[in-house]
């Protein structure tokens, strides 16, 4: 059974950075599937904050966090990161990173609808930004 396993959150000053790390249990499954980003703040829904299709390599991110968080992945390593710079204290709450299968719209991918369903979640892992 393929697992998730997120590390890398923690407590941080506003203006900070972070680097989320999600490693996979089974080698090349980053070859094939699909990755997403999502965050959830305490008392908020789910968003997804970033996603990258495995149709096409297309990427999508939220505009909250566009232009201060990026994406990269180490295939040899079975590990996606989620560098985050400019941390703000609204980028609080637990992230979690997923893999699923192909989709043709990578937005679609980022939403909490329904629209596109992951087929594996990590655990989550907790980011405060706090002074």
């Amino acid at each position: 059974q393929l697992q998730l396993v997120e590390s890398g959150g923690g407590l941080v000053q506003p203006g900070g950075s972070l680097r989320l790390s999600c490693a996979t249990t089974s080698p090349f499954v980053l070859d094939v599937y699909a990755v997403g980003w999502f965050r959830q703040a305490p008392g908020k829904d789910r968003e997804g904050i970033f996603c990258i299709s495995s149709f096409d390599g297309s990427t999508y991110s939220s505009d909250s966090v566009k232009g201060r968080f990026t994406f990269s992945r180490d295939n040899p390593k079975n590990t996606v990161y989620l560098q985050m710079n400019s941390l703000k204290p609204e980028d609080t709450g637990v992230y979690y990173c997923a893999l699923g299968g192909p989709s043709p719209s990578v937005q679609a991918m980022c939403q909490t609808d329904g629209s596109y369903e992951y087929d594996y979640w990590g655990q989550g892992i907790q980011v405060t930004v706090s002074a």
